[in-house]
């Protein structure tokens, strides 16, 4: 705890990732744990610092803070008037994208990605309800789990929205599930090393999105690697994933025509998945169509126009780093499964990482506790 607050306090003036640092609370918190591991008590996550999304993000850190967490601060969230969501507002201002600070890190989960990725905690808490937990765990280089909707309880009164976490490591980002669902992960056993690895298949564009050549290009790489090691074992045939364009039936269901404006173009989808994941475990596509912009906007283009239609439909999904662009800053490798199959996506993260391992932003501080 006193680490984590050592490393906000000197990082985040600049970088803008909390909107409230809780010091009292935390080592009161902690010192609560200490006395429950003194007494013989095993917590899993006895002592890691998180942060949790927004001010009121506690409402739904429970099942962390009783495996043992150490809550320290709220993440920024967007402020008002910020279209598309990707933008944070820090207590000082503006949340910056450790990579380059005159690109925004994502959202709306912006200062959970930020605070993972400078290595200020090495967990925090997201929600995800159009891709607001995996662009911008894509745009910051980290992992960002989105679990199955309605598998958990939500705030989100259209369903759309589903818990989620940030991650430096799969490890970190399995413990994590491990507490939410109480079920273990079983690890990759590494690439080539475990039989019967996981069938793909990759998208460029689900069918109606218009990716950059950069993010689609690190993306298909990534699929490579993963498929020349072994990981997974790619699919090149059959006719290609065509999607409806799920934006229409997003605004129905989150604005006031409501769910049943969107059933037609929805329940396409829903067919189309449902055959896809009966002969498929994974659809790999790139986690966002553009890497990072700056901080004057993202112009008309939706950077979640490849994760929004897993909201719509339920299914866990998950951003795994695919590399650094020209620019200097990451995109993502959107990972989706069938519903209830987390342990999928995370086993596939943690083979990424032994692949690759973990590249920190410059300048960046390392933070393992798990």
């Amino acid at each position: 705890m006193r680490g984590a607050l050592e490393r906000i306090g000197r990082a985040d003036r600049a970088l803008g990732a909390f909107a409230e640092v809780w010091e009292e609370a935390a080592a009161e918190r902690a010192a609560e744990v200490d006395a429950r591991v003194a007494a013989g008590e095993w917590l899993p996550l006895a002592g890691v610092p998180i942060g949790v999304k927004g001010r009121h993000g506690l409402r739904t850190a429970g099942p962390l803070v009783a495996a043992g967490c150490v809550p320290v601060g709220a993440t920024a969230v967007p402020g008002p008037g910020t279209p598309w969501q990707t933008w944070g507002l820090g207590a000082r201002g503006r949340t910056v994208n450790p990579w380059r600070a005159d690109r925004v890190p994502g959202g709306s989960s912006a200062g959970s990605a930020a605070a993972v990725a400078a290595g200020l905690v090495p967990l925090a808490t997201g929600s995800d309800g159009a891709g607001s937990v995996r662009v911008p765990a894509a745009w910051c280089g980290v992992l960002g789990l989105k679990v199955t909707n309605g598998r958990f309880p939500s705030p989100d009164r259209t369903g759309l929205a589903a818990p989620g976490v940030l991650a430096r490591y799969a490890a970190d980002a399995a413990a994590y599930w491990a507490v939410l669902s109480g079920r273990a992960v079983l690890s990759g056993a590494g690439p080539g090393r475990r039989p019967g690895a996981p069938t793909a298949v990759f998208s460029p564009d689900l069918g109606f999105a218009d990716p950059g050549p950069e993010p689609l290009a690190l993306a298909r790489a990534a699929v490579d690697r993963l498929a020349d090691a072994g990981a997974v074992r790619l699919s090149r045939s059959g006719a290609p994933v065509r999607l409806e364009d799920p934006a229409p039936a997003w605004f129905a269901v989150r604005g006031s025509a409501g769910a049943s404006a969107a059933r037609g173009p929805r329940g396409v989808n829903d067919r189309l998945l449902a055959a896809l994941f009966e002969r498929t475990d994974l659809l790999l596509t790139p986690t966002t169509p553009d890497p990072a912009h700056g901080h004057d906007g993202p112009g008309d283009r939706f950077s979640t126009a490849l994760t929004w239609a897993f909201n719509l439909s339920g299914h866990p999904a998950i951003s795994i780093p695919a590399g650094v662009g020209a620019d200097g800053c990451p995109v993502g490798l959107q990972a989706v499964a069938a519903h209830g199959r987390e342990g999928v996506l995370l086993a596939l993260a943690a083979d990424a990482e032994a692949l690759t391992g973990f590249r920190a932003p410059p300048g960046t501080s390392d933070c393992t506790y798990i």
